[in-house]
Protein backbone atom coordinates (compact mmCIF):
# COMPACT_ATOMS: atom_id res chain seq x y z
CA UNK A 1 0.00 0.00 0.00
CA UNK A 2 0.98 3.65 -0.25
CA UNK A 3 1.01 5.39 3.13
CA UNK A 4 1.34 9.14 3.60
CA UNK A 5 2.18 10.35 7.11
CA UNK A 6 1.56 14.06 7.73
CA UNK A 7 3.06 16.04 10.61
CA UNK A 8 4.27 19.62 11.17
CA UNK A 9 8.04 19.07 11.00
CA UNK A 10 10.90 16.61 11.32
CA UNK A 11 13.29 18.25 13.76
CA UNK A 12 13.14 16.23 17.00
CA UNK A 13 10.70 14.71 19.46
CA UNK A 14 8.79 11.52 19.99
CA UNK A 15 6.22 12.09 17.23
CA UNK A 16 8.94 12.86 14.70
CA UNK A 17 11.12 9.91 15.63
CA UNK A 18 8.11 7.61 15.64
CA UNK A 19 7.20 8.79 12.14
CA UNK A 20 10.69 8.03 10.85
CA UNK A 21 10.73 4.62 12.56
CA UNK A 22 7.39 3.63 11.02
CA UNK A 23 8.43 4.94 7.60
CA UNK A 24 11.58 2.81 7.69
CA UNK A 25 9.57 -0.30 8.54
CA UNK A 26 7.02 0.39 5.80
CA UNK A 27 9.83 0.53 3.24
CA UNK A 28 11.41 -2.62 4.62
CA UNK A 29 8.13 -4.46 4.20
CA UNK A 30 7.71 -3.35 0.59
CA UNK A 31 5.20 -0.54 0.98
CA UNK A 32 5.48 2.93 -0.56
CA UNK A 33 6.24 5.37 2.26
CA UNK A 34 5.54 9.09 1.92
CA UNK A 35 5.94 11.76 4.60
CA UNK A 36 4.70 15.33 4.31
CA UNK A 37 6.02 18.05 6.62
CA UNK A 38 7.78 21.40 6.62
CA UNK A 39 11.10 19.51 6.87
CA UNK A 40 13.78 19.34 9.53
CA UNK A 41 16.92 17.61 10.69
CA UNK A 42 15.43 14.10 10.43
CA UNK A 43 14.50 14.53 6.77
CA UNK A 44 17.88 13.34 5.50
CA UNK A 45 17.63 10.12 7.52
CA UNK A 46 14.05 9.56 6.36
CA UNK A 47 15.04 9.84 2.70
CA UNK A 48 18.20 7.77 3.12
CA UNK A 49 16.03 4.97 4.50
CA UNK A 50 13.85 4.88 1.39
CA UNK A 51 10.90 7.16 2.04
CA UNK A 52 9.87 10.13 -0.07
CA UNK A 53 9.51 13.47 1.69
CA UNK A 54 7.07 16.09 0.40
CA UNK A 55 7.82 19.55 1.75
CA UNK A 56 4.60 21.43 2.41
CA UNK A 57 3.73 24.10 5.03
CA UNK A 58 1.42 22.02 7.23
CA UNK A 59 2.77 23.49 10.46
CA UNK A 60 1.57 27.07 10.79
CA UNK A 61 -1.26 27.93 13.18
CA UNK A 62 -2.56 30.76 11.04
CA UNK A 63 -5.23 31.60 8.48
CA UNK A 64 -2.56 31.17 5.80
CA UNK A 65 -2.86 27.42 6.33
CA UNK A 66 -6.49 27.57 5.18
CA UNK A 67 -5.43 29.32 2.00
CA UNK A 68 -3.12 26.41 1.24
CA UNK A 69 -5.86 23.77 1.44
CA UNK A 70 -6.68 23.86 -2.32
CA UNK A 71 -3.00 23.32 -3.15
CA UNK A 72 -2.85 20.49 -0.62
CA UNK A 73 -5.92 18.90 -2.24
CA UNK A 74 -4.18 18.86 -5.62
CA UNK A 75 -1.02 17.47 -4.01
CA UNK A 76 -2.91 14.66 -2.30
CA UNK A 77 -4.80 13.76 -5.48
CA UNK A 78 -1.50 13.51 -7.35
CA UNK A 79 0.17 11.40 -4.66
CA UNK A 80 -2.86 9.06 -4.51
CA UNK A 81 -2.09 7.39 -1.16
CA UNK A 82 -4.15 4.49 0.09
CA UNK A 83 -3.85 5.81 3.65
CA UNK A 84 -3.27 9.30 5.02
CA UNK A 85 -2.04 9.15 8.62
CA UNK A 86 -2.27 12.53 10.38
CA UNK A 87 -0.24 13.03 13.56
CA UNK A 88 -0.98 16.60 14.67
CA UNK A 89 -3.84 19.05 14.77
CA UNK A 90 -2.96 21.59 12.08
CA UNK A 91 -2.11 18.87 9.52
CA UNK A 92 -5.30 17.04 10.49
CA UNK A 93 -7.43 20.13 9.86
CA UNK A 94 -5.75 20.80 6.52
CA UNK A 95 -6.09 17.20 5.33
CA UNK A 96 -9.71 17.02 6.48
CA UNK A 97 -10.62 20.23 4.68
CA UNK A 98 -8.79 19.00 1.58
CA UNK A 99 -10.26 15.51 1.20
CA UNK A 100 -12.06 14.47 4.37
CA UNK A 101 -15.54 15.43 3.27
CA UNK A 102 -15.43 13.09 0.29
CA UNK A 103 -17.31 9.84 0.91
CA UNK A 104 -15.24 6.91 2.19
CA UNK A 105 -14.08 4.86 -0.76
CA UNK A 106 -13.72 8.00 -2.88
CA UNK A 107 -10.76 9.28 -0.88
CA UNK A 108 -7.82 7.73 0.94
CA UNK A 109 -8.52 6.04 4.24
CA UNK A 110 -7.90 8.52 7.05
CA UNK A 111 -6.09 7.44 10.21
CA UNK A 112 -5.30 9.83 13.06
CA UNK A 113 -3.11 9.34 16.10
CA UNK A 114 -3.77 11.02 19.43
CA UNK A 115 -0.17 11.60 20.51
CA UNK A 116 -1.13 13.76 23.46
CA UNK A 117 -3.71 14.73 26.04
CA UNK A 118 -4.81 17.69 23.96
CA UNK A 119 -6.83 20.54 25.40
CA UNK A 120 -10.52 19.80 25.07
CA UNK A 121 -11.77 22.08 22.29
CA UNK A 122 -13.20 22.06 18.78
CA UNK A 123 -9.67 22.67 17.54
CA UNK A 124 -8.39 19.47 19.18
CA UNK A 125 -11.49 17.45 18.29
CA UNK A 126 -10.17 17.14 14.73
CA UNK A 127 -7.83 14.38 15.96
CA UNK A 128 -10.91 12.17 16.10
CA UNK A 129 -11.55 12.70 12.38
CA UNK A 130 -9.96 9.46 11.25
CA UNK A 131 -11.86 6.49 9.92
CA UNK A 132 -9.68 4.80 12.52
CA UNK A 133 -8.12 6.54 15.54
CA UNK A 134 -4.95 5.34 17.27
CA UNK A 135 -4.38 6.08 20.98
CA UNK A 136 -0.75 5.68 22.02
CA UNK A 137 -1.54 4.47 25.55
CA UNK A 138 -4.41 3.40 27.76
CA UNK A 139 -4.46 6.81 29.45
CA UNK A 140 -4.83 8.51 26.05
CA UNK A 141 -7.62 6.13 25.03
CA UNK A 142 -9.45 6.89 28.29
CA UNK A 143 -8.92 10.61 27.70
CA UNK A 144 -10.49 10.36 24.24
CA UNK A 145 -13.54 8.43 25.40
CA UNK A 146 -13.97 10.70 28.42
CA UNK A 147 -13.69 14.01 26.57
CA UNK A 148 -14.69 13.35 22.96
CA UNK A 149 -17.93 11.34 23.04
CA UNK A 150 -18.40 11.93 19.32
CA UNK A 151 -15.52 9.52 18.65
CA UNK A 152 -16.99 6.04 18.47
CA UNK A 153 -14.92 3.79 20.79
CA UNK A 154 -15.12 1.10 18.11
CA UNK A 155 -12.92 3.30 15.90
CA UNK A 156 -10.21 3.63 18.59
CA UNK A 157 -7.28 1.23 18.79
CA UNK A 158 -4.68 1.47 21.53
CA UNK A 159 -1.22 0.86 20.12
CA UNK A 160 1.73 1.46 22.42
CA UNK A 161 4.68 3.24 20.88
CA UNK A 162 7.41 0.76 20.05
CA UNK A 163 11.18 1.00 20.30
CA UNK A 164 13.37 -0.20 17.44
CA UNK A 165 15.43 -2.85 19.17
CA UNK A 166 17.93 -2.75 16.31
CA UNK A 167 18.76 0.82 17.30
CA UNK A 168 18.41 0.18 21.04
CA UNK A 169 19.54 -3.44 21.49
CA UNK A 170 19.53 -5.22 24.83
CA UNK A 171 22.93 -5.14 26.50
CA UNK A 172 24.28 -2.53 24.10
CA UNK A 173 27.84 -1.41 24.82
CA UNK A 174 29.28 1.85 23.41
CA UNK A 175 32.51 1.62 21.48
CA UNK A 176 35.78 2.51 23.21
CA UNK A 177 36.11 5.43 20.79
CA UNK A 178 32.72 6.81 21.81
CA UNK A 179 33.57 6.48 25.50
CA UNK A 180 36.93 8.17 25.07
CA UNK A 181 35.36 11.09 23.22
CA UNK A 182 32.44 11.46 25.61
CA UNK A 183 34.47 11.45 28.79
CA UNK A 184 37.04 13.77 27.23
CA UNK A 185 34.19 16.20 26.56
CA UNK A 186 32.66 15.69 30.04
CA UNK A 187 35.52 14.73 32.37
CA UNK A 188 33.44 15.38 35.50
CA UNK A 189 31.26 12.40 34.52
CA UNK A 190 34.16 9.95 34.41
CA UNK A 191 34.25 7.06 36.92
CA UNK A 192 30.92 7.95 38.53
CA UNK A 193 27.44 6.38 38.37
CA UNK A 194 25.51 8.45 35.83
CA UNK A 195 21.90 9.60 36.13
CA UNK A 196 20.41 10.53 32.76
CA UNK A 197 17.55 12.99 32.28
CA UNK A 198 16.57 12.94 28.58
CA UNK A 199 14.03 15.30 27.08
CA UNK A 200 13.45 18.78 25.77
CA UNK A 201 14.44 21.56 28.17
CA UNK A 202 11.06 22.64 29.44
CA UNK A 203 9.80 23.35 32.94
CA UNK A 204 7.10 20.70 32.71
CA UNK A 205 9.67 18.02 31.82
CA UNK A 206 11.03 18.12 35.38
CA UNK A 207 14.67 19.18 35.10
CA UNK A 208 14.36 21.26 38.27
CA UNK A 209 13.21 18.17 40.16
CA UNK A 210 16.15 16.25 38.67
CA UNK A 211 18.54 18.83 40.08
CA UNK A 212 16.82 18.55 43.47
CA UNK A 213 17.28 14.78 43.27
CA UNK A 214 21.02 15.17 42.64
CA UNK A 215 21.31 17.48 45.64
CA UNK A 216 19.52 14.99 47.89
CA UNK A 217 21.76 12.15 46.76
CA UNK A 218 24.85 14.24 47.37
CA UNK A 219 23.54 15.14 50.80
CA UNK A 220 23.27 11.41 51.51
CA UNK A 221 26.90 10.94 50.37
CA UNK A 222 25.81 8.95 47.30
CA UNK A 223 28.30 9.68 44.53
CA UNK A 224 26.80 10.23 41.06
CA UNK A 225 26.82 12.66 38.16
CA UNK A 226 23.75 14.00 36.35
CA UNK A 227 23.42 14.27 32.58
CA UNK A 228 20.70 16.45 31.05
CA UNK A 229 20.26 15.51 27.37
CA UNK A 230 18.05 17.85 25.36
CA UNK A 231 17.78 21.37 24.08
CA UNK A 232 15.31 24.14 24.76
CA UNK A 233 12.92 25.79 22.37
CA UNK A 234 14.32 28.82 20.49
CA UNK A 235 13.92 31.99 22.50
CA UNK A 236 13.59 30.16 25.83
CA UNK A 237 17.24 30.09 26.85
CA UNK A 238 16.36 31.65 30.20
CA UNK A 239 15.16 28.29 31.51
CA UNK A 240 18.56 26.68 30.96
CA UNK A 241 20.16 29.60 32.79
CA UNK A 242 17.70 29.04 35.64
CA UNK A 243 18.72 25.39 35.83
CA UNK A 244 22.41 26.28 35.93
CA UNK A 245 21.76 28.84 38.67
CA UNK A 246 19.72 26.38 40.72
CA UNK A 247 22.47 23.75 40.53
CA UNK A 248 24.99 26.33 41.71
CA UNK A 249 22.66 27.41 44.52
CA UNK A 250 22.42 23.80 45.73
CA UNK A 251 26.17 23.34 45.46
CA UNK A 252 26.07 20.64 42.78
CA UNK A 253 27.19 22.57 39.69
CA UNK A 254 30.14 20.20 39.34
CA UNK A 255 27.82 17.17 39.52
CA UNK A 256 25.75 18.13 36.48
CA UNK A 257 26.45 18.31 32.73
CA UNK A 258 24.18 19.76 30.05
CA UNK A 259 24.61 17.79 26.83
CA UNK A 260 22.27 19.66 24.47
CA UNK A 261 20.64 17.85 21.55
CA UNK A 262 22.07 14.35 21.08
CA UNK A 263 21.89 11.79 18.30
CA UNK A 264 23.68 9.10 20.34
CA UNK A 265 20.94 8.21 22.79
CA UNK A 266 21.63 4.46 22.75
CA UNK A 267 25.16 5.15 24.00
CA UNK A 268 23.89 7.52 26.68
CA UNK A 269 21.32 5.03 27.93
CA UNK A 270 24.00 2.35 28.00
CA UNK A 271 26.48 4.32 30.14
CA UNK A 272 23.77 5.56 32.50
CA UNK A 273 23.10 3.72 35.73
CA UNK A 274 19.55 5.11 36.01
CA UNK A 275 17.33 7.07 33.62
CA UNK A 276 14.77 9.53 35.06
CA UNK A 277 11.39 10.62 33.70
CA UNK A 278 9.97 13.34 35.97
CA UNK A 279 7.41 15.19 33.86
CA UNK A 280 5.16 17.47 35.87
CA UNK A 281 2.11 16.65 33.75
CA UNK A 282 1.02 13.14 32.87
CA UNK A 283 2.83 12.22 29.69
CA UNK A 284 0.77 10.39 27.08
CA UNK A 285 3.54 7.85 26.58
CA UNK A 286 7.20 8.61 27.30
CA UNK A 287 9.42 7.20 24.55
CA UNK A 288 12.65 7.62 26.53
CA UNK A 289 11.32 5.14 29.10
CA UNK A 290 11.05 2.23 26.67
CA UNK A 291 14.29 3.15 24.88
CA UNK A 292 16.22 2.94 28.14
CA UNK A 293 14.48 -0.28 29.16
CA UNK A 294 15.27 -1.82 25.77
CA UNK A 295 18.98 -1.21 26.32
CA UNK A 296 18.68 -2.64 29.83
CA UNK A 297 18.96 0.50 31.96
CA UNK A 298 16.52 0.91 34.87
CA UNK A 299 14.11 3.85 34.82
CA UNK A 300 12.56 5.81 37.67
CA UNK A 301 9.39 7.79 36.91
CA UNK A 302 6.32 9.27 38.54
CA UNK A 303 3.47 6.79 38.80
CA UNK A 304 1.11 8.37 36.28
CA UNK A 305 0.41 8.54 32.57
CA UNK A 306 2.08 6.59 29.81
CA UNK A 307 5.48 6.09 31.50
CA UNK A 308 3.73 4.30 34.36
CA UNK A 309 2.06 1.91 31.89
CA UNK A 310 5.47 0.91 30.51
CA UNK A 311 7.04 0.46 33.93
CA UNK A 312 4.14 -1.48 35.41
CA UNK A 313 4.79 -4.19 32.82
CA UNK A 314 8.59 -4.15 33.03
CA UNK A 315 9.98 -2.55 36.22
CA UNK A 316 7.28 -1.57 38.75
CA UNK A 317 9.95 -0.87 41.37
CA UNK A 318 10.81 2.22 39.32
CA UNK A 319 7.43 3.86 39.96
CA UNK A 320 7.28 6.65 42.54
CA UNK A 321 4.33 8.72 43.80
CA UNK A 322 4.46 12.05 41.99
CA UNK A 323 6.22 14.75 43.97
CA UNK A 324 7.57 12.44 46.68
CA UNK A 325 11.22 13.46 46.50
CA UNK A 326 12.22 11.24 49.41
CA UNK A 327 10.79 8.19 47.67
CA UNK A 328 12.43 9.26 44.41
CA UNK A 329 15.85 9.50 46.02
CA UNK A 330 15.31 6.15 47.73
CA UNK A 331 14.34 4.44 44.47
CA UNK A 332 17.37 5.82 42.62
CA UNK A 333 19.80 5.00 45.43
CA UNK A 334 18.33 1.50 45.59
CA UNK A 335 18.95 0.93 41.89
CA UNK A 336 22.49 2.30 42.22
CA UNK A 337 23.22 -0.07 45.09
CA UNK A 338 21.60 -3.13 43.48
CA UNK A 339 21.01 -2.74 39.72
CA UNK A 340 17.86 -4.68 38.76
CA UNK A 341 17.51 -7.01 35.80
CA UNK A 342 15.66 -5.11 33.07
CA UNK A 343 13.92 -6.35 29.93
CA UNK A 344 11.39 -4.75 27.60
CA UNK A 345 8.06 -6.52 26.99
CA UNK A 346 7.49 -7.42 23.32
CA UNK A 347 4.35 -5.25 23.24
CA UNK A 348 6.56 -2.14 23.44
CA UNK A 349 8.74 -3.00 20.43
CA UNK A 350 8.56 -1.36 17.02
CA UNK A 351 7.78 -4.75 15.49
CA UNK A 352 4.58 -5.03 17.53
CA UNK A 353 3.64 -1.40 16.85
CA UNK A 354 4.07 -1.75 13.09
CA UNK A 355 2.03 -4.96 12.91
CA UNK A 356 -0.80 -3.36 14.85
CA UNK A 357 -0.65 -0.14 12.78
CA UNK A 358 -0.75 -2.04 9.47
CA UNK A 359 -3.80 -3.89 10.76
CA UNK A 360 -5.49 -0.54 11.45
CA UNK A 361 -4.59 0.67 7.95
CA UNK A 362 -6.10 -2.45 6.38
CA UNK A 363 -9.27 -2.08 8.46
CA UNK A 364 -9.66 1.54 7.36
CA UNK A 365 -9.11 0.66 3.68
CA UNK A 366 -11.57 -2.24 3.90
CA UNK A 367 -14.18 -0.05 5.57
CA UNK A 368 -13.89 2.49 2.75
CA UNK A 369 -14.18 -0.19 0.12
CA UNK A 370 -17.25 -1.64 1.84
CA UNK A 371 -18.86 1.81 2.02
CA UNK A 372 -18.23 2.36 -1.68
CA UNK A 373 -19.66 -1.00 -2.70
CA UNK A 374 -22.68 -0.35 -0.49
CA UNK A 375 -23.37 2.79 -2.45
Amino acid sequence: MTVLQVLPGLDSGGVERGTVDLARELVRRGHRSLVMSSGGRLQAQLEAEGSTHITYPVHRKSLASLWRVPGLRRELDELAPDVIHVRSRIPAWMVWLAVGKRPPGQRPALVSTFHGLYSVSRYSAIMGCGDRVIAISDCVRDYITGNYPQVDPARITRIHRGVDTAQFPAGFTPSPEWRDTFFADYPAARDKPLLLMPGRLSRWKGQLEFIELLARLRGANIACHGLVAGEGDPGKEAYREELVARAAELGIAGDLSFLGHRSDMAELYAVASVVCNLSQHAEPFGRTVIEALAVGTPVVAWNEGGPAESLRESLPAGLVTKGDMDALAAAVSGFLAAPPAVSLPASFTLQAQVEATLAVYREAIAAGAAAQSGN
